[in-house]
């Protein structure tokens, strides 16, 4: 009898472990940078990403057909000349965003050391200096970065530190201006960065800005060598573990990518409506010249590559090295791609906006005395 009644007394139900890794259309999902999911579990399009690469596509397969108007030549060409200079540096950093996802954040606050301190902040304009990427790349990594533990004046030293900063470019600047312009102008941008950091960090201790959620507390007894043998373990070689590596990096930068291609189409039109004497008639050693330039860096996002020629023209041909120096820095420091992209991932405009409105003074007055002290 009792073993009928057990037979006839429905199991219990079985509660199934949450997943680790949420999917984007789950109702618990965090939303970063815009829902990604529409009504009943559907996963809303991207329009901002999808428009801007269409549009960055055409323009760059406009430009090898070579056909359409005079301003689609303009767009087309500038569409293929971002392509040419930044696919490694965006490919990279799409890499990067894998690997950095794959280490632990308390490997991220060990090597980046204790947020808000100084040695932390050297270390990331280091890392910054350091890494060989362009503005695109660099900006992935960055905030990669931030999610991963590190604090905020880190974060923005890292991005203020790089990318035209890299060895290869450090070269390609030294050749066209000069070794001494060449290390003034890195002793300075580092400075910049370091002094930037340390302002947004002593805001965040203030409260004034909203501190990094996903900062991290090392135990005392902390050891980096099992870390690090654990993110080799999990980038092992095998073709199922670099799919999904691809796939988290695409996942991990689609964020990025929406306003690294935006930023490419803006650009283009630009350029492609802008006429270009308009830039070349106004950059004096003057305090007028110093912000049209800022303005100039501001609209037109240049890729590293691209602004160390730029900027030595500003020195050799228009004898403004100030001016030089704002465009080299404020691309950095008021590039609309990178407070974008800071915004969705802080989900703060306090802490997005701290990047131009902390370096950019310092920047201007860098410049006016590069100036006053070149004469």
């Amino acid at each position: 009898m009792r073993r009928a009644l057990l037979q006839m007394t429905p199991p219990a139900p079985v509660a199934t472990p949450e997943p680790a890794v949420r999917s984007c259309c789950t109702p618990q999902a965090p939303v970063v940078g815009g829902s990604c999911c529409g009504g009943g579990g559907r996963r809303r399009v991207d329009c901002l990403l999808w428009i801007s690469a269409t549009a960055f596509l055409l323009g760059a397969a406009g430009h090898v057909l070579a056909v359409g108007p005079g301003w689609w030549h303009v767009f087309g060409h500038t569409c293929y000349e971002m392509l040419v200079r930044s696919w490694w540096g965006v490919l990279f950093g799409i890499v990067a965003v894998a690997v950095i996802g794959r280490v632990p954040g308390e490997l991220v606050a060990a090597v980046l050391g204790r947020g808000g301190s100084h040695s932390g902040l050297w270390r990331a304009v280091a890392a910054g200096v350091a890494l060989d990427l362009c503005n695109h790349g660099i900006l992935m990594v960055g905030m990669s970065l931030y999610k991963r533990g590190a604090s905020l004046g880190q974060t923005l030293a890292f991005l203020i530190a790089s990318p035209w900063n890299s060895l290869s470019l450090t070269l390609i600047l030294a050749a066209l201006i000069g070794w001494g312009w060449m290390a003034l102008f890195i002793g300075l941008s580092m400075v910049v960065a370091l002094l930037t950091g340390w302002i947004a960090d002593r805001l965040v201790e203030a409260g004034t800005i909203p501190a990094n959620p996903n900062a991290v507390n090392l135990p005392a007894d902390y050891r980096m060598g099992p870390a690090i043998r654990g993110v080799l373990r999990s980038l092992k070689p095998g073709a199922a573990n670099y799919a999904l590596l691809v796939r988290e990096g695409l996942a991990g930068s689609r964020m990025v990518l929406r306003w690294i291609l935006f930023g490419f189409v803006l650009t283009g039109l630009i350029r492609a409506f802008v006429p270009e004497l308009v830039f070349e008639q106004t950059f004096g050693p003057t305090l007028g010249g110093l912000f049209l330039t800022l303005l100039a860096t501001t609209l037109l996002e240049v890729c590293s590559e691209g602004s160390s020629p730029i900027a030595a023209d500003l020195l050799t041909r228009a004898h403004a090295p100030g001016n030089a120096f704002v465009f080299l820095m404020a691309g950095a420091a008021t590039d609309y791609t990178e407070i974008v992209s800071l915004r969705a991932t802080t989900r703060s405009w306090k802490a997005s906006l701290a990047l131009p409105l902390i370096s950019t003074p310092q920047v201007l007055l860098l410049g006016w005395l590069i100036h006053q002290f070149s004469r």
